[in-house]
């Protein structure tokens, strides 16, 4: 009982510590947006750039309110949350299962090496004057494109993560005579998930970058295309709060990335440790 009472009365206070060290990181993390925002709303008033081609913050609040309430804006962030979704989705599904393959087949990681090494480099932009002739401006093409850069993101973490197996747990299951599905589930699946999760949320923000980027250079519907055709009708506060949603959408998916890893790998010591669990 009094083991008992003791765990029982340390327990808030170890709550409160944790709540008091996740209240401290989040003002330390939100400090530089507010250094960035008060930058941002003091050098046009002041004079330091010229507001007619760099509004202060609260212009361009004020007409992303405007812009907010109308159904085109709406249609540019659906847009590119779609061909965000869809590249993302099939990179990781596509990094995923070369990442297996690859990895877990004897020798195939010596023969792919230098065709990875070669092909990881090319920019994705490269591809653009070939995805327009195929898919022309069509959404499709800012979906490839994403495929295409953010798989060798989820393919490397994926075979890193292979290479971290411990040894040990890889000899038991084979002395175990485990099957194939069984070697994957209860040995290399718990090991891979933590890389897997790092590169998906670094493919992530590296698709929402392609998404804009495409819908720029090659004009397909979406926050990148309402960002052209602001800046050609000098509509300055318009193009620079298109530019801000495209931030916001930024941090959002970081944070959402994040929060859905601590959730999901709670049992990690990574996370725990990260999460101030001792």
């Amino acid at each position: 009982m009094t083991a008992s009472n003791g765990y029982a009365g340390r327990a808030p206070a170890t709550a409160l510590r944790l709540d008091g060290a996740v209240v401290r990181r989040t003002l330390v993390s939100l400090s530089g947006l507010l250094a960035l925002a008060v930058l941002w709303e003091a050098a046009p008033r002041a004079g330091l750039v010229q507001a007619n081609f760099f509004p202060p913050l609260s212009v361009v609040v004020a007409k992303l309110g405007e812009l907010m309430a109308t159904p085109e804006f709406w249609g540019y962030a659906v847009s590119t949350v779609r061909t965000w979704a869809l590249g993302l989705a099939l990179a990781t599904v596509a990094g995923v299962v070369a990442g297996l393959a690859i990895g877990l087949t004897p020798g195939a990681r010596r023969y792919t090496h230098s065709t990875i090494e070669f092909l990881r480099p090319i920019p994705s932009v490269a591809l653009i004057p070939g995805v327009i002739l195929v898919f022309g401006s069509r959404y499709q093409s800012g979906v490839v494109l994403i495929t295409y850069a953010a798989f060798w993101q989820v393919l490397l973490q994926m075979l890193y993560g292979l290479n971290d197996m411990d040894a040990v747990a890889r000899d038991t299951a084979r002395t175990f005579r485990f099957s194939r599905l069984g070697f994957l589930r209860h040995v290399a699946w718990p090991t891979l998930l933590p890389f897997l999760f790092t590169g998906v949320r670094l493919a992530a923000a590296m698709a929402l970058v392609l998404a804009v980027t495409a819908e720029m250079v090659i004009g397909s519907h979406g926050i990148g295309r309402g960002i052209v055709v602001a800046q050609s009708s000098n509509a300055t506060p318009e193009a620079y709060a298109l530019v801000l949603v495209a931030g916001l959408m930024g941090v959002a998916i970081n944070l959402a990335a994040r929060l859905l890893e601590r959730r999901l790998l709670r049992w990690h010591p990574s996370v725990r440790n990260a999460g101030g669990e001792r």
